[in-house]
Parts: C-alpha cells; sequence; structure tokens
C-alpha cells in the first residue's frame, strides 16, 4: 500500500485532471455556476422581484430566492453532473480498469466529489457575493447557520447523487432519472412557487424533501436564526440512508 503522502499526491493529481475535463466540457460550470448567476441577474433587474412585501416580512422575493439560488447549485451538480459521469466510467471501462491499478476507482469517486464540491463552493460563494454587491441582498446574519446548512445539503444531495449512479443501468437512464429529480426538487425548494405560498400538503412534502429542508435551512440563516434542529437531521438522514445505499449497490463494472 503506498504511503498516505503518495496516496494524497494520487487523489490531488486525480482531481486536477477531473477538473480539466469539467472546465473541457463546459456544461458543467455553465449549469452550475453561470446558469444560477444568470437567473439572479434577471430577477435583480426586474422591479416586481425588489419589492418589500408584508407578507414575506419586509423581505423581497430577490431575498427570497438567492437561498433558493444556492440550493439550485448543489441540486445541478448533483443530480445533472455527478450520475452522468459517474455511469459513463463504468460504461466505457474506466472503473474496471482502474480496479488493477494502484490507483483503484474509489480514488476517481472522491476526486469527483472534490471537483463537485469545490465547484459548489465557488457558485455558492459568486451568487451570495453578486447578490449583495449587485443588488443589495443582504449576507446572511448567521454566517454560521449557513455554512453548516449549504454543507449539509451538499453531502445528503450527493449522496442521492451517488445512488443515483449506483443503481442506474445506463447514461440514459442516469440522465432521466437525474432530471426528473432536479425538476421535482427544485419544485419543493421553491424555485416555482415560494414555499411560503405553497398549500398545507406541499408544504410538509417540502419540509420532508432535502432540497426544500436544506433551503429551509439557509433561508432561517439568511434571517440571522440558526436553523432548525428538524431541518438538519432530515439532511443527515438522507446522508446516511443514500450514502449507505450508494456504498452498498454501487457496481464498478
Amino acid at each position: 500500500m503506498p504511503p498516505a503522502a503518495d496516496r494524497g499526491s494520487v487523489l490531488g493529481q486525480l482531481a486536477l485532471s477531473e477538473l480539466r475535463m469539467f472546465v473541457r466540457a463546459k456544461a458543467g460550470p455553465i449549469f452550475a455556476i453561470g446558469l444560477p448567476l444568470a437567473l439572479l441577474i434577471i430577477f435583480g433587474n426586474i422591479p416586481f422581484y425588489n419589492e418589500h412585501r408584508k407578507s414575506l416580512d419586509g423581505y423581497t422575493l430577490l431575498d427570497v430566492y438567492v437561498p433558493i439560488l444556492s440550493a439550485f447549485v448543489l441540486a445541478t451538480l448533483s443530480f445533472n453532473v455527478v450520475p452522468a459521469v459517474l455511469v459513463s466510467y463504468r460504461e466505457k471501462g474506466v472503473l474496471r480498469r482502474l480496479r488493477t491499478t494502484p490507483v483503484g476507482p474509489a480514488r476517481v469517486l472522491a476526486a469527483q466529489l472534490l471537483v463537485n464540491l469545490g465547484t459548489a463552493a465557488v457558485s455558492v460563494v459568486a451568487v451570495l457575493l453578486v447578490g449583495r454587491f449587485g443588488f443589495g441582498v443582504e449576507l446572511p446574519r448567521q454566517a454560521g447557520g449557513y455554512a453548516v446548512g449549504i454543507v449539509l445539503a451538499a453531502l445528503a444531495l450527493m449522496s442521492i447523487g451517488l445512488f443515483v449512479a449506483a443503481v442506474a443501468t445506463s447514461s440514459q437512464v442516469a440522465d432521466a432519472v437525474g432530471t426528473t429529480l432536479f425538476y421535482v426538487m427544485m419544485f419543493f425548494a421553491g424555485l416555482f412557487l415560494p414555499i411560503g405560498a405553497m398549500p398545507s400538503l406541499l408544504k410538509h412534502i417540502s419540509r420532508a424533501a432535502p432540497l426544500g429542508a436544506a433551503v429551509q435551512a439557509l433561508t432561517d440563516a439568511s434571517e440571522g436564526h440558526w436553523p432548525h434542529a428538524a431541518q438538519l437531521l432530515t439532511l443527515v438522514a438522507y446522508v446516511v440512508v443514500f450514502g449507505a445505499g450508494a456504498v452498498r449497490w454501487f457496481r464498478w463494472e
């Protein structure tokens, strides 16, 4: 077994290689970084989204949408990028071939996660800064709570993405499942209809959905409150259940 330093060096090289391919493909950076910023800029330039509303406790719709766009970033990477890449590697025999080398396929998974988590961090920070300095949206008042919410949300959604990659039988299936999950999850995150405006039944479903719990945690932190324990525990539950499922059923070939 190679020394720990060598293993770290191999993982770093793999992560750089995965990052180059991720950037070269262009679709990932465009959808994970460019699209949320484009939506923020569009919303920010529409007066309707900048009106303070009593129904939102004095906040604007743009204030409400910034946490949703942070969740949008995580959903894009977790449902549309991670499963497609890993299933593609399995179909092409990349993971099978790596099983016979000292590198091992597990490091490819780790490198993929590092690249996607790093991309998510860059995109979320960009959304927050553009919102603040471009349109006057306050930065999260409870920064620690916001960071905890983002990390748990990222782990929960990446676990679901890895589970999809584990059970999907082909790239087409992974794409179809990932796309369906993305739109369903974004609905319950409030992208198309704010959570506060949802009927009672949909609100309950939203609280139980990973993106719904994430957005509510991020919203609480934005307003200066520590995220509610129920929201954080919901995200932890998704990490445990889908992370264990991904490990149990992941196929290298």
